[in-house]
């Protein structure tokens, strides 16, 4: 201690009557032990709140210690609400595979529609095909004529013989005779369709259209039993229909004395996959008309849609 302190500490003394002062030791071990407790009383306060928070945080595992189990992978999980948290998974439990493909989507007049992969059973697979599910002309094209259909709904390609007809699961068809917007109500119609929609096994359709592009290569050019014509087949741009979509052409000279000289005979024939189903559309014209393309184009979009509408 200083002498300049001790002086001050003697003054004190003799300036109070009948107090009994400390010595100065004594008075910094009573500090020292008042820091020492206020240490200890802040680390047990510490340790209580660490374990209150021990506490809290096993309420969220189940009641045998084991982590909580992950939901099924076709529950939805719960909506997420700003400021709330995600508990910490446990680090023995597994984390939920994830699926690293996306849905593809595909989009239509209607907006966006879901995609199921050709291999994948839909939730709600079609086993049956309602009328609603077969397009009808727009108004300036209808004749009226149409009717339920029987017999191939493809036209014969030399030998071609179609493995996927073992996965049908229905079929239906009809014949519908059409007119272009400028002819007269009444008169010969300008066209008309085989329009077949065909529910295959689920993964099975794709292989249909596959077999299809096939059998059209290994058939450029056939002569008909008919009339000895000779009918060349080729596969055009298929455009963006559907899943996926095949169209060809068949072309052969008219017959003599029918349409110009020079001129051909032309069949168009589009099929197209939506999921496990394909619609054909093949025109088979009207006494040697020849088809269209912007006609076949502007119904086989209806007959997706109408496909589209129907699978929802």
């Amino acid at each position: 201690m200083s002498a300049e302190l001790s002086d001050l500490y003697r003054s004190l003394t003799v300036a109070v009557d009948d107090v009994t002062v400390a010595h100065p030791e004594v008075v910094r071990r009573h500090a020292d032990r008042r820091a020492r407790v206020r240490v200890a009383g802040s680390a047990l306060a510490v340790a209580v709140l660490l374990g209150g928070a021990a506490v809290g945080g096993r309420l969220v595992l189940p009641v045998d210690g084991s982590a909580p189990l992950p939901p099924p992978a076709d529950t939805p999980g719960p909506p997420s609400v700003a400021g709330s948290s995600t508990p910490t998974p446990s680090a023995s439990a597994p984390p939920t595979p994830q699926s690293s493909s996306p849905t593809p989507s595909h989009s239509t007049a209607g907006g966006t529609r879901s995609v199921a992969p050709t291999g994948q059973a839909t939730a709600h697979a079609p086993t049956s095909i309602p009328d609603r599910a077969f397009f009808v002309l727009a108004a300036a094209n209808r004749t009226g004529l149409e009717s339920t259909a029987a017999g191939p709904v493809l036209p014969t390609l030399c030998d071609a013989r179609y493995a996927s007809e073992s996965a049908v699961v229905q079929r239906r068809a009809r014949s519908i005779a059409y007119k272009r917007p400028e002819t007269p109500a009444g008169n010969v119609p300008d066209g008309s369709y085989r329009h077949s929609i065909t529910i295959y096994r689920p993964g099975r359709a794709d292989d249909a259209l596959r077999e299809l592009r096939q059998a059209v290569r290994a058939c450029p050019e056939q002569k008909s039993p008919d009339d000895a014509r000779v009918w060349r087949q080729r596969l055009l741009d298929p455009g963006t229909y559907g899943d996926e979509s095949v169209l060809f052409e068949l072309r052969a000279p008219y017959p003599t004395g029918m349409g110009d000289p020079g001129a051909y005979e032309v069949r168009l024939v589009r099929a197209v996959r939506v999921d496990d189903v394909v619609t054909v559309l093949w025109e088979q014209g009207w006494e040697y008309s020849a088809a269209e393309r912007a006609q076949v184009d502007a119904d086989s979009r209806r007959a997706v849609a109408a496909i589209e509408n129907w699978l929802g």
